[in-house]
């Protein structure tokens, strides 16, 4: 069944190259409200330009995209009740976000599970600490075979998390490991990060809209 959503509509319409993957790509989103609608968390992985797309897609999902994310009346009172002027500059100014950490950004850790423990459980180690049952993570990998993003999905797996993957046309290692897969179709490494950040766009989209459409 053809998904309708106008934010897919424009993706297809932009990269027709995707257009195969139009019902995967609203198959994530819809995990990702589902997680948000339970009070969960996104964790999200990558290396490289991939891990950029990761500090990247977390940044979306933390703050207003394209749609305001105003705070509610009663918090926003809360703050003015508190600290006066300056509580109600924070209550008008901050917004509502959709949990999202992006993994490859702590730095501190990464080298200290790095040199104490294994270089390939990077991101591994941060799920064990960082994951809860129903949250999903999103590992980003253009081979699908980087070992610290398919043990981090293992691990994932070992939580009762739901994992996305979002890979080249071959899926790797990776897509024994995901409940989702998110696949474009070019094998080219460069090629394959000019479609992960239009996938991830389309994607927030839809989740913001979800949320904080009026």
């Amino acid at each position: 069944m053809m998904i309708k959503d106008k934010y897919l509509d424009q993706l297809c319409e932009r990269y027709p190259v995707l257009s195969d993957l139009r019902n995967c790509i609203a198959d994530a989103a819809v995990m990702i409200i589902g997680c948000y609608s339970r009070g969960g968390k996104l964790l999200i992985c990558g290396n490289g330009g991939s891990s950029a797309d990761a500090d990247h897609f977390a940044a979306e999902l933390m703050k207003s995209f394209e749609l305001r994310r105003p705070l509610d009346e009663s918090l926003r009172k809360r703050f003015t009740d508190i600290s006066g002027s300056r509580g109600k500059h924070l209550g008008e100014s901050l917004e509502h976000a959709l949990p999202a950490i992006s993994l490859p950004s702590n730095t501190a850790l990464a080298t200290a599970i790095s040199n104490d423990i294994d270089p390939s459980l990077i991101y591994a180690q941060q799920v064990i600490g960082y994951g809860d049952e129903g949250d999903v993570l999103i590992g980003i990998s253009t081979s699908g075979n980087s070992q610290n993003i398919v043990d981090a999905c293992i691990t994932a797996k070992a939580l009762n998390l739901n994992v996305i993957g979002i890979t080249g046309v071959n899926g790797g290692k990776m897509k024994h490991y995901c409940d989702l897969l998110v696949n474009v179709p070019e094998t080219r490494t460069a090629w394959v990060q000019e479609l992960h950040l239009p996938v991830l766009h389309a994607i927030c989209l839809m989740v913001e809209n979800h949320f904080y459409s009026r």
